[in-house]
């Protein structure tokens, strides 16, 4: 039975302190320690490599000068010819990552994915090319935020994560060389300890996130909230998915998302209608979530108006 073969993700978008990153990694003898590695370098910064000072000698370093070059034919080629133990990409911001997903290999296999950020231009990005921002946001285990002064707006910074990645780690790295962790908590715009906890129109994505992420956290509370009616065959007998189409960063990026709902009439709801939804939450494994997620035992479920914004939007 072969091993999958690891692979070590560094993205960001250009001038984002990636290279530094990566040099940093790999001048570290706790992990170069004789692995045979392919470093691919999908862009050209004004900092270059440096190999002469890397822990190790087993690295091979390949460069892929476009987006289209990236194809599974191109990295299999890459390993046919000589023994791997693992593949290190130093990503282009300006590629969608899908493009990579699409190219591996079988057997490959993610073990690290990180982003590097420069805080004083992150907030740009978000503005005006927020699609691409939102495509590196998505799936870090790590992101890191450099270049930061007493006056980086972190809270700014740690929203923008957590909308998108409820479970990066998020490191705030400083001009001074100081590093300091993410410590600011996770406000949630509704009451937990309420009776029935309120969900605004506009909040229920960051509830949908926070429910999905810590469904626990639920557990036998009620809540009380407007949702639009998917009638579903993959939903039990009995039930509905409650829900709310949602904005991630742009039109092209919507997306239903929804909650399991049983209710006494949920067989005679529209669907595509809205609903004013008061239930009990419970957790629950099924299909639809791929593993456990939040199960709604509703008390009461009756026709409403729609939200005066029909969309959810994760990021402002």
């Amino acid at each position: 039975m072969s091993m999958a073969l690891p692979i070590y993700l560094f993205t960001g978008f250009l001038d984002s302190g990636k290279t530094t990153f990566l040099q940093e990694t790999l001048e570290d003898p706790d992990f170069c320690t004789g692995e045979k590695t392919l470093l691919l370098l999908c862009e050209e910064g004004e900092i270059e490599l440096e190999p002469k000072k890397f822990a190790g000698g087993n690295v091979t370093i390949v460069n892929v000068e476009s987006e289209k070059d990236l194809t599974k034919e191109f990295l299999q080629s890459q390993t046919k010819q000589r023994r791997i133990d693992r593949v290190i990409i130093e990503y282009n911001g300006m590629w969608n990552l899908q493009t990579l997903y699409d190219a591996l290999p079988k057997g490959w296999e993610f073990y690290q994915i990180l982003l590097t950020a420069d805080s004083t231009t992150f907030a740009s990005y978000m503005n005006n090319m927020r699609q691409l921002a939102v495509d590196k946001l998505q799936d870090p285990e790590v992101v890191i935020f450099n270049r930061c002064t007493d006056k980086t707006d972190r809270t700014y910074l740690h929203r923008a994560v957590r909308m998108v990645n409820r479970r990066a780690q998020i490191i705030y790295e400083y001009t001074d060389g100081s590093i300091r962790p993410d410590d600011i908590e996770d406000e949630l715009p509704f009451d937990l300890k309420a009776p029935v906890i309120e969900v605004r129109d506009e909040d229920f994505g960051i509830w949908y996130l926070d429910a999905m992420e810590n469904p626990d956290k639920y557990r036998g509370k009620h809540i009380h909230f407007k949702a639009y009616v998917c009638q579903t065959k993959r939903a039990p007998a009995g039930c509905f998915v409650a829900g709310r189409f949602g904005m991630t960063c742009c039109a092209e990026d919507i997306s239903f998302i929804g909650v399991l709902c049983q209710a006494e009439n949920a067989a005679e709801l529209r669907h595509r209608s809205w609903v004013d939804v008061t239930a009990e939450l419970d957790v629950m494994r099924h299909e639809i979530y791929e593993g456990e997620g939040p199960y709604l035992r509703a008390s009461k479920v009756v026709p409403t108006t729609p939200p005066q914004d029909e969309l959810v939007y994760f990021l402002r």
